[in-house]
């Protein structure tokens, strides 16, 4: 298939909570004809090597990233960080202290779990995991799935991982200013992730005031007018408009989380423009 200059920007693999790993997303991205992709995994860059290897060969793109867990006024809210000197001693040790987090929250859930009549190890969430992978709640999920305790993975989030479900648990996060100072300081380029989910626009713009490079206005959880919304907001603040499909697999057949791949893409003119900044902020450095 003839190489588009399309980008999907926010793309999970196994290194997290994906159901593909690094090398088949980039083989994916590439038959489905998109001149480039993301790896943006979960608090983790394990992925992007591979990744970087698969695209060099397959003739497209890779634009390296990641996902931080971030949280504000008691909301969850994600934050991208693009082309990170994932060599920097500083920010390995601030990635692995959101890891060590995650894998808290973790031990937690399974302790829940357990105290409510489910014996689920932390083996076998790792067994589903991969080798690869940072164990997330799609993991859980489907470990509930395997076990007969529910029937699909949406029912798992809905009655025991989702905020409110039975085994919930809200582990500490850093707030989004200091993600943006992290990937900034790692020579990065940071974006707000989908606005459109927190369900605060106030929030929102306050993020968009307080220091990031871009925000992600087209995502597949967003409408038609908060796409128009968002895209007006980063032309008020000057900020790069980024997009993404958030593709994590397929949860059931035929379904995708969030979006099937590719199906929310940027021109790879902003993946230039992301790159440029990238350099002009390694050079300062």
């Amino acid at each position: 298939m003839a190489v588009t200059k399309l980008i999907d920007m926010h793309v999970h693999t196994t290194a997290s909570d994906g159901q593909f790993a690094p090398a088949q997303i980039v083989a994916m991205a590439a038959e489905l004809g998109l001149g480039g992709v993301a790896v943006t995994d979960h608090d983790t860059v394990a992925g992007i090597a591979e990744a970087q290897a698969a695209a060099e060969q397959a003739g497209i793109k890779l634009l390296p990233g990641i996902e931080m867990s971030t949280v504000a006024e008691g909301k969850d809210i994600h934050v991208l960080g693009y082309f990170t000197n994932n060599q920097n001693k500083q920010w390995q040790q601030r990635i692995a202290r959101l890891g060590a987090t995650r894998e808290g929250r973790n031990e937690l859930l399974v302790q829940r779990l357990n105290e409510l009549g489910i014996p689920l190890t932390m083996d076998e969430v790792r067994e589903i995991s991969g080798e690869l992978g940072s164990v997330g709640r799609p993991h859980f999920a489907e470990a509930l799935v395997r076990r007969g305790i529910v029937a699909t993975k949406q029912q798992a989030f809905e009655q025991y991982l989702g905020e409110g479900g039975k085994a919930f648990i809200k582990r500490p996060r850093i707030h989004p200013t200091e993600a943006f100072q992290w990937i900034r300081e790692a020579g990065g380029v940071c974006v707000l992730a989908h606005p459109g989910i927190y369900g605060d626009d106030s929030l929102v713009e306050q993020l968009l005031q307080s220091g990031p490079d871009g925000v992600e206005v087209k995502h597949s959880d967003h409408t038609p007018e908060q796409i128009a919304y968002y895209m007006e907001l980063a032309e008020r603040y000057g900020l790069i408009a980024t997009a993404g499909s958030d593709f994590h697999g397929y949860y059931e057949e035929g379904h995708s989380f969030h979006g099937g791949l590719g199906s929310v893409t940027a021109s790879l003119d902003v993946y230039e423009q992301l790159h440029s900044l990238h350099m002009e902020r390694t050079a300062k450095s």
